[in-house]
């Protein structure tokens, strides 16, 4: 059995002016020394897509395949642990009259082998109000309500994969010009389905600053169409071909720009890269379809929309009450 070495990592706390408020420490185990085999058998880390496991299930649901179900057992951070893990004592916190001790770990520390440290997606809207503690707003206050009510609201429902689906791809891109009241970037999202089966989504802010409204739904429609161009790869090793991927945009503007090689005055600004899905609209790879803004169910992960729209989008979502 190897007697692991720990050391401490320093680091300052910083308020809103630069000054630094705290110091903070934090013990972190010399993992490296582990031996496989001796002190520990074997480390697992999820490496596959999300994606990859909803198409797979959605392909299933659409055939009415049987699936098994295999959990592996992991040990998390702060989580307690089975194996038998030593450690020295912590520079600095050594007892002297008990040289000869050492430490046996209960919970997982920094540095093992056998941690894993899976962040929610919910930790960014926590994180980012976690910048204004110095000088809160009302403002902030209510992000932080609206981050309890998106967990009290979503214990009991989850994502409904029916049988008998058929496998067609429809994509839904929308996208919130000037939405972040901070550097005013626009946010881009994405819902695509594989049959009536959520598959894959995403909500990202845009790196490029879009001067205007069709700017914004043409890079949220160029966004999606590289996640529908992988997701279409992906299918190959099921044996399903799709030649035309429809993607769902409610402005008319995004939609004749992808369709029109010729380049206006108003348009030449856009950056060469985000014409990557016009050339696709081109080969036909993708064809861009108009939907209004009521049935762009992208719409729900864009902006905040009343009760009766988030619900109604919500459904499209095949969101429904889990009962147990």
């Amino acid at each position: 059995m190897t007697i692991i070495g720990t050391t401490w990592v320093f680091r300052n706390k910083l308020d809103g002016n630069g000054i630094v408020s705290r110091n903070k420490a934090r013990l972190v185990a010399q993992g490296y020394s582990q031996q496989e085999g001796i002190d520990y058998v074997e480390t697992y880390t999820p490496v596959a897509r999300l994606e990859s496991i909803r198409i797979l299930l959605a392909y299933a649901c659409a055939l009415d395949f049987k699936l098994f179900h295999m959990d592996v057992k992991r040990a998390f951070l702060n989580c307690f642990i089975n194996e038998e893990i030593y450690v020295a004592q912590p520079p600095g916190f050594i007892n002297f009259e008990k040289l000869d001790h050492v430490y046996k770990l209960k919970k997982a520390l920094y540095g093992l082998k056998q941690v894993l440290k899976a962040w929610p997606d919910i930790m960014i809207s926590v994180c980012l109000c976690a910048r204004f503690q110095e000088a809160p707003k009302t403002s902030h206050l209510e992000a932080v309500k609206c981050i309890f009510r998106y967990i009290k609201g979503n214990t009991h429902l989850g994502l409904w994969y029916p049988k008998g689906t058929s496998i067609e791809l429809v994509v839904y891109a929308d996208s919130d010009h000037a939405r972040d009241y901070v550097d005013r970037k626009s946010t881009s999202g994405m819902c695509m389905f594989v049959g009536c089966c959520l598959i894959s989504w995403f909500s990202k802010k845009q790196t490029a600053l879009a001067i205007s409204t069709i700017e914004a739904e043409y890079i949220s429609a160029e966004k999606a169409c590289k996640q529908a161009l992988w997701i279409k790869q992906s299918l190959i090793d099921y044996d399903v071909q799709l030649d035309d991927i429809p993607i769902v945009c409610d402005n008319k503007n995004a939609i004749d720009l992808s369709k029109n090689l010729v380049q206006h005055s108003q348009t030449k600004h856009i950056k060469i890269r985000h014409h990557f899905l016009r050339d696709n609209v081109q080969k036909g790879h993708i064809s861009i379809v108009k939907v209004s803004s009521v049935d762009n169910i992208a719409d729900i992960v864009t902006k905040p929309l009343k009760p009766l729209s988030f619900n109604h989008m919500r459904l499209g979502l095949g969101m429904m009450e889990h009962i147990p």
